[in-house]
């Protein structure tokens, strides 16, 4: 089978984005709001929501991948170097910055689609900083420092390769992690029944198959064999050249390059970028559809300084840790990578040491 064109293939990212969109404003999908409904008012119900979507994620990918469909160690999160230093570094700071910026990279996108103009500053600001991380002066220093602390596991850093140099066949290893890691999450979230409700059901299964979804698209539509350009294997439209599914930090970074560059004609539209505006269209279309679209400012000085140094963490963060709450959170934990297990662990205690700092104070006692 041909590869689709990369019109075709950023056509069919923008759509499955602004299916997530939709998604998120309908069923306010939120992972800082996950963790913050636990440590504020111990509710489950929209982790629950993030973990059934990792754990639909995971079963797909692993079907597609068993199938033959698309080959995950095509992806940016599999490989033999395990940066973990970078990992929780850059987890850590995204999850502190979603708190005080007021949502993760994709929740920023999805309030800009229902008009809140604050999320407009945050992104720009995340666009930037991430861009500096990869390419200019905060890159020096990750590149210098972070990612100079690396672990080299020679059969590569997913849990079925940890598993092979166990002993473990290789199709056994990778069905016990498809299995135990995707089934045991979908079934944790399934069996509390009073988590069935139609948004918690519609976010969880609808996030995680958009992934799924999206590795297709990329990983098996857009996948060229021999590039005749380059004569070598590519993915068409791809900022990375590698299979991508959804991550919102360095497309934010790649979509102000382009506004920036436009007469340059090497910058072209992306499978990501594409992603980040399918994102808030969807989200606007719903908010419009439900006339739940409400401008919004920030409150004060304050309100800003707080989501601009949120925003900063977030930016460098994502792309420290190779993406951010969907980017290595959902995307990368359904190739079953180490570095996005630890990346969503540092992410969740970063953001649960920020809000427990902001609303509890260090000591444990409530501020308010």
């Amino acid at each position: 089978m041909e590869a689709l064109s990369a019109t075709a293939i950023i056509w069919l990212a923008f759509a499955l984005a602004f299916c997530l969109g939709a998604l998120g404003q309908k069923t306010s999908f939120c992972t800082m709001g996950a963790v913050t409904d636990i440590l504020v008012m111990g509710n489950w119900s929209r982790m629950r929501m993030w973990l059934l979507a990792i754990g639909v994620a995971v079963l797909g990918a692993g079907a597609l991948h068993a199938a033959g469909l698309i080959d995950l160690d095509k992806s940016i999160y599999r490989g033999s170097s395990f940066n973990w230093l970078s990992c929780l570094v850059g987890g850590a700071c995204f999850g502190a910055g979603m708190v005080l910026a007021s949502g993760c990279g994709s929740k920023t996108l999805i309030r800009i689609g229902g008009g809140n103009l604050k999320s407009l500053v945050v992104f720009i600001v995340l666009g930037l900083v991430a861009y500096m991380t990869m390419r200019g002066v905060l890159g020096v220093f990750r590149v210098g420092v972070l990612d100079k602390v690396v672990l080299v596991l020679p059969g590569g850093q997913d849990v079925p390769a940890l598993l092979r140099s166990a002993g473990v066949e290789a199709q056994t290893a990778f069905a016990l992690g498809v299995l135990g890691i995707g089934g045991g999450l979908t079934a944790f979230c399934l069996l509390k029944r009073d988590f069935w409700t139609l948004d918690n059901l519609l976010g969880g299964f609808g996030v995680g198959l958009a992934v799924v979804a999206a590795w297709y698209v990329s990983g098996h539509l857009g996948y060229l064999a021999e590039d005749p350009e380059t004569l070598q294997e590519s993915f068409v439209a791809t900022n990375s050249g590698r299979m991508e599914a959804f991550s919102f930090v360095a497309p934010s970074a790649y979509f102000l390059e382009l506004l920036m560059l436009w007469s340059d004609t090497s910058r072209k539209m992306s499978f990501g970028i594409a992603s980040v505006l399918g994102v808030v269209a969807g989200s606007a279309a719903w908010a419009l559809l439900t006339r739940s679209f409400r401008w919004e400012g920030f409150a004060g000085v304050d309100d800003i300084a707080r989501h601009l140094i949120g925003a900063a963490l977030m930016g460098f963060g994502g792309v420290t840790a190779l993406g951010c709450t969907v980017g290595q959170g959902i995307s990368g934990i359904s190739t079953l990578a180490l570095g996005s297990i630890v990346t969503f662990l540092a992410i969740v205690g970063g953001a649960a040491l920020t809000i427990r700092i902001e609303y509890f104070g260090v000591s444990g006692g409530c501020t308010q």
